[in-house]
């Protein structure tokens, strides 16, 4: 994701003004046309599927498998032998690769990394995804690989995990970086970035409820990561960038009160949304956390 917006990486400033205020005068007469408009840039990921010379030879030391997932055959990775398994969970427009740091720190300490490309990213099929097509994934991963040590995730894929251990999955401890509390957030930062008003944020919050989320009720309340916080009882580390516009870092306050003293914070300053994930630093301190089973010093 951008600092700005994931979904307008790909737009020129201008071209983004513009495409705000086409959108905000579709609204005044046809909230319904503007509401489709905005779920088109909001629902495509747009991923990065380029791959670099370090990522090729990480991946090419994997197990691989397949799974498919709503028609789309996802791919996913397994370095090690199986035992004490660690998932690994990217974000929108990343990629399981994006975690070489953690899967190098992972398998020398003598855990088995697990990860996977969820649809539209990385190598795996489709064009678009959802949190419930992640969550999917994350419980035929656990079918296979047994309760994990813990899950380390990024940004949207905290929120994946939240809501696929409710239930779908178990695991001892869980990490997440840059993580969203509210489910909504998504749409108030793209909505945002497009300097999209009232009418169309409206149309588009309809819009995601019909096409991407069809018979889910209540899921703006539901898939938030602070809903039900007894169902997800284990350690939790939350590490944010005071400074990352894309997820506020009052996201990771709004978590930390919902899951009182499970959880422990860590707060970096100038790493943004993305570089935190690989910050050496951050790595280490997500890896004591898992291994040590101990409180992570802030």
């Amino acid at each position: 994701m951008s600092e700005r917006s994931c979904y307008l990486l790909f737009m020129k400033p201008v071209v983004t003004a513009l495409t705000g205020k086409l959108l905000n005068a579709t609204a005044a007469v046809l909230p319904g046309l503007a509401g489709r408009g905005a779920l088109v840039l909001y629902r495509y990921p747009r991923a990065d599927r380029s791959c670099t010379a370090a990522e090729r030879r990480l991946l090419a030391g994997a197990f691989t498998g397949s799974l498919t997932v709503a028609g789309k055959n996802v791919v996913t990775y397994c370095w090690g032998d199986g035992e004490r398994p660690v998932l690994l969970v990217h974000g929108w427009r990343s990629r399981a690769a994006h975690f070489a740091p953690y899967i190098d720190a992972l398998r020398a300490a003598g855990y088995t990394p697990v990860a996977f490309d969820a649809p539209a990213h990385g190598v795996s099929e489709g064009r678009r995804t959802t949190v419930l097509e992640y969550r999917e994934i994350i419980a035929a991963l656990y079918a296979e690989h047994g309760r994990f040590e813990a899950v380390v995730a990024h940004s949207l894929g905290g929120s994946a995990a939240f809501l696929a251990l409710r239930g779908a999955a178990a695991a001892d401890r869980l990490v997440v970086v840059s993580g969203v509390a509210d489910f909504d957030h998504v749409v108030d930062v793209f909505c945002a970035g497009l300097g999209l008003g009232p009418r169309v944020k409206a149309a588009l919050r309809r819009r995601i409820e019909t096409d991407m989320f069809p018979g889910e009720h209540d899921l703006w309340r539901r898939f938030d990561v602070t809903h039900r916080p007894d169902e997800v009882v284990l350690p939790i580390l939350l590490v944010h960038d005071e400074k990352d516009r894309m997820v506020s870092a009052r996201q990771a306050d709004k978590t930390a009160a919902a899951y009182g003293d499970r959880v422990r914070q860590h707060r970096t300053s100038g790493l943004g949304h993305r570089r935190i994930l690989a910050d050496p630093g951050v790595v280490r301190t997500a890896l004591e956390f898992v291994s040590a089973g101990e409180r992570v010093r802030d």
